[in-house]
């Protein structure tokens, strides 16, 4: 097995660049341990839990009493405890032993992507668990602080509480404002009644963050409030919580996604009564972040996968690494995979500054991180089921065998167009911002400085320009007209900012050869005529472009 200094070149120039030395150092140490349990122990689990370990639902104890417990492989439970112990979820809100600091997303996020590149089932619970533990740092008073985030954020001192996030009702889906459980104050806690239809991590998680509407509150979002609701009372039983069934989901088989009836479960109140929704959708940003990712994650093991056996596979006389279109096919995939990790680190540095300074942070950087990351999400959601099916077409039939790790790639990569947001909902996000906020233009000022900030390569910030000319036109045309028209083509204007986007990160990272080929290699599969190459640069450098660890000294 290659190591992580090996195939973590990118990662690790990244990091470099955006810790300080020490932080940088103690990452690097565990990210590299860290990266040997994902590939030695946590993909052998993975395995075992999609094909034979998936979780069940234990529906009845042997006095026929309903007790709708969720069994997991002890394989996976193993995960769960080497995964939450590296503080993943934890070292973003306390402080790292060996630094004295707090941690940061930056680090959380690079463990979750050599997490997923494994096993993003699990990933799944990592992020509501995230999402639980910001909700409750953010939002919450501090007796509720008190009882539940020290769980929250266990890595290994006391007992763990994994989170969940139940919004999902069976009437609402995406339509949040739909939704119906309601909410009985009790003296200082709630009663909580109703159906949540996709309560993913049930069964396992320690505490759950459930939106539920109030008697008296209106309609719609702003009716809506926030409560934690423990899976177990205080006794160790149930909290009236009651399993109709698992999901019997295409992929990510590693986590419960179950349909549940809440009968009178107690639950407590965050904040505001009536910024539960809010409240929600702040977290809903970091787990668009973790959605990314997670398909960065697939991203990698795709490209991995698909090389290594390009390099075994005879045919014809050679390995089939040596001919032109497989060159072609993996350098393409290098180029993507590496501008879009890149890019999305990019993202989650300014996500990081406003999760953490939410004062100091200005409206337009605030509107950019929520920008950034509906671009981000939506394009590598869907670039995750493109890797994944051309590491497939690398393997040939074998791709499609159960044996290898790709069908498993491509049936979680699919999950990751839906979760926290279909393309459609993200075009209306870029839709708000743009109304709300002008983020159009406040993207277009930040893509022309970036641009000015690029020395050379005219040819490519030529056509670079033309294409934010073009989104100007599509977007004069919108000003103006009513929400159909607007809807109908928000999503071509989130597609196109994301091709600015990404290609302009891609001039801006050159720091030499290397990756001003891959800038031109990225900018020619969005952009090419379709021409004919006379460059070829994908075979001319091929082995330049697939082995980055030779070439950045400084990592």
């Amino acid at each position: 097995m290659k190591t992580f200094h090996q195939q973590e070149a990118i990662l690790k120039e990244i990091l470099k660049n955006k810790l300080n030395e020490p932080f940088y150092q103690f990452a690097e140490k565990e990210l590299e341990q860290y990266y040997q349990k994902c590939y030695e122990e946590f993909d052998e689990r993975a395995r075992h839990t999609d094909r034979e370990g998936q979780p069940k639902l234990v529906k009845y104890n042997k006095f026929g009493d309903d007790i709708s417990e969720i069994w997991v492989n002890e394989g996976y439970k193993q995960t769960v405890k080497d995964t939450y112990n590296t503080g993943i979820v934890g070292y973003v809100h306390k402080p790292i032993p060996e630094l004295g600091l707090s941690g940061n997303y930056v680090y959380s996020y690079a463990q979750g992507y050599l997490l997923s590149q494994v096993e993003p089932g699990f990933y799944c619970p990592v992020t509501l668990t995230m999402a639980v533990a910001y909700i409750i740092d953010q939002f919450a008073d501090e007796e509720l602080k008190e009882q539940f985030l020290p769980h929250v954020l266990s890595t290994g001192e006391v007992e763990l509480f994994e989170g969940a996030t139940f919004l999902t009702e069976r009437q609402g889906g995406s339509d949040v404002g739909a939704n119906e459980v309601e909410a009985v104050q009790e003296g200082d806690h709630y009663r909580l009644f109703g159906e949540k239809y996709f309560a993913s991590n049930a069964g396992q998680c320690g505490v759950a963050a459930v939106l539920a509407r109030m008697k008296g509150s209106p309609s719609g979002t702003k009716g809506l409030s926030l409560f934690l609701v423990p899976w177990k009372r205080e006794d160790g039983r149930n909290n009236q919580i009651t399993v109709r069934r698992l999901k019997d989901k295409l992929g990510v088989k590693a986590v419960p996604s179950a349909e549940i009836i809440l009968e009178g479960s107690k639950g407590y109140l965050v904040g505001d009564p009536k910024q539960g929704f809010y409240y929600m959708m702040e977290a809903l940003n970091l787990s668009r972040v973790c959605n990314a990712i997670a398909s960065l994650g697939i991203m990698k093991r795709a490209l991995d996968e698909g090389y290594e056996y390009a390099k075994w596979r005879d045919a014809f006389g050679q390995k089939i690494v040596q001919y032109p279109m497989v060159q072609e096919t993996l350098t393409n995939l290098q180029a993507r995979y590496e501008v879009q990790l890149s890019a999305l680190f990019e993202t989650i540095e300014l996500f990081d500054y406003v999760m953490k300074n939410k004062e100091q942070a200005t409206p337009e950087e605030i509107a950019l991180n929520r920008l950034y990351i509906a671009l981000m999400k939506a394009r590598t959601a869907s670039e995750a089921i493109g890797f994944s099916h051309e590491s497939i077409e690398l393997h040939g039939g074998n791709g499609y065998i159960e044996d290898f790790v790709t069908p498993r790639l491509l049936r979680d990569a699919q999950v990751l167009t839906v979760w926290e947001g279909t393309e459609n909902i993200l075009g209306l996000e870029v839709l708000r911002l743009m109304n709300k906020y002008k983020a159009h233009e406040l993207f277009i000022s930040d893509m022309e400085n970036e641009l000015a900030n690029v020395e050379g390569y005219e040819m490519e910030k030529s056509i670079i320009k033309g294409k934010v000319e073009d989104l100007k036109v599509l977007i004069s045309k919108l000003q103006g007209q009513n929400e159909t028209v607007q809807t109908y083509h928000a999503k071509k204007v989130a597609y196109h900012m994301t091709n600015i986007l990404l290609t302009v990160h891609a001039l801006s990272r050159i720091d030499g050869e290397r990756k001003a080929n891959i800038a031109k290699l990225f900018i020619n599969n969005l952009y090419g005529q379709n021409g004919f190459d006379e460059e070829m640069l994908g075979i001319k450098h091929f082995e330049s472009i697939m082995h980055p660890e030779k070439n950045l000294a400084n990592v």
